[in-house]
């Protein structure tokens, strides 16, 4: 089953959106705020990103949807920090945080197919 990880600057804007995808999507999919920074401030840190990575690790692919500027560097600074087996497997789709968020669990609860999730964030 493909993972999902929010990572926004804002703990409660990505927690959000993972309550939204759950009351849209399947209950049994693996999604995860990584938002905001292991003190609580605004921000978002590379090692909260990659534990993110590793709760929704099945064995199948993992996305990552960001919202800005430092969240997407940070989130490929965790990327870089995974084994190389997860690495090849963790993406970082360009869609918009709240509703790619939705559109990505709604298709990962119709499909697997990694390609299907990706033509739903980028439509």
């Amino acid at each position: 089953m493909i993972g999902i990880v929010i990572v926004s600057h804002s703990e409660k804007v990505s927690k959000g959106a993972v309550e939204l995808c759950y009351e849209m999507a399947d209950e049994d999919l693996k999604i995860v705020s990584a938002g905001g920074t292991e003190d609580g401030r605004i921000g978002t840190d590379a090692f909260l990103i990659k534990e993110g990575i590793e709760k929704v690790y099945t064995g199948d692919e993992v996305v990552i949807i960001a919202d800005i500027g430092s969240s997407i560097m940070n989130a490929q600074m965790a990327i870089d920090m995974l084994d190389e087996e997860m690495k090849g497997k963790v993406l970082i789709l360009d869609t918009p945080i709240v509703e790619g968020s939705i559109a990505v669990a709604v298709q990962a609860s119709i499909s697997n197919n990694i390609e299907d999730i990706i033509k739903a964030a980028e439509d």
